[in-house]
């Protein structure tokens, strides 16, 4: 089954002026126009070919850097640094690209202690909650469809599995942002080999495991480890499968 595009996902706010223009940038270099290792025009060009003021440009070209698109050289200029998947403008709408990176950064601390509270916590019950969720992935794959909902429900075990409500009532209202982070990462994910999706369901596992283990160390560090790999195939195209290759 073909990767479908998530329309019913939004983004819950309007992007701030310095994330259109993050994402108007990203989407140039995606799209090639701002080809991989060409500098980027100067912050004044910028700011007139999106009639901006230099400063809503210089911080989307940070934020950019931040997130290892572009490259400043002292003295030279702004470069591009990496060309992300030109597949992904087909699931991430314009303006969501930027909240799409924050979301993850935020995820990365929120989930990596919860499933540390959960390794401290989990009961049986919890257990067999998150092994149902990786059950439902199993199918997914078999099924070749994207499972932003199984996916999305497998994060919220987690955070259930914590005995906390506010683990629980975070992932609750950030659905929005982290089913169209999930839909983008597993619809990038069923274009490349099966290698691929198989890496992420063995990520979950070894989230899974560790909590039953009761290992919290093991479990936030499998967590945040798992979060930052999707982040990469996301925004690098980049993380490694089972057998090792990059893509």
């Amino acid at each position: 089954m073909k990767p479908q595009a998530l329309d019913s996902v939004a983004p819950i706010r309007r992007a701030k002026l310095r994330d259109q223009i993050y994402d108007q940038i990203f989407a140039l270099v995606v799209d090639g126009e701002f080809a991989q290792g060409s500098k980027l025009p100067t912050e004044i060009e910028l700011a007139e070919r999106f009639a901006v003021s230099r400063t809503v440009v210089r911080e989307a070209l940070a934020s950019l850097r931040d997130d290892g698109i572009v490259v400043s050289r002292q003295g030279a200029g702004t470069f591009v640094e990496r060309r992300p998947d030109s597949a992904i403008l087909r699931f991430a709408p314009l303006g969501s690209i930027a909240d799409v990176q924050r979301c993850y950064e935020f995820r990365v601390s929120l989930e990596g202690e919860a499933a540390a509270c959960a390794a401290l916590r989990r009961d049986v019950e919890a257990l067999r909650r998150m092994e149902q969720a990786v059950e439902a992935l199993d199918d997914v794959i078999r099924a070749g469809a994207v499972g932003t909902d199984a996916d999305f429900r497998f994060h919220l075990t987690i955070a259930e599995a914590t005995q906390n409500p506010f683990f629980v009532s975070v992932m609750a209202s950030l659905k929005s942002h982290v089913a169209l982070a999930i839909n983008i990462a597993r619809s990038l994910s069923l274009m490349r080999p099966a290698s691929r999706i198989k890496a992420v369901q063995a990520e979950h596992r070894a989230i899974v495991e560790a909590i039953r283990a009761g290992d919290q160390d093991r479990a936030r560090n499998a967590m945040r480890q798992h979060l930052d790999s999707a982040r990469k195939r996301v925004f690098e195209g980049a993380g490694p499968d089972v057998s090792g290759s990059e893509r």
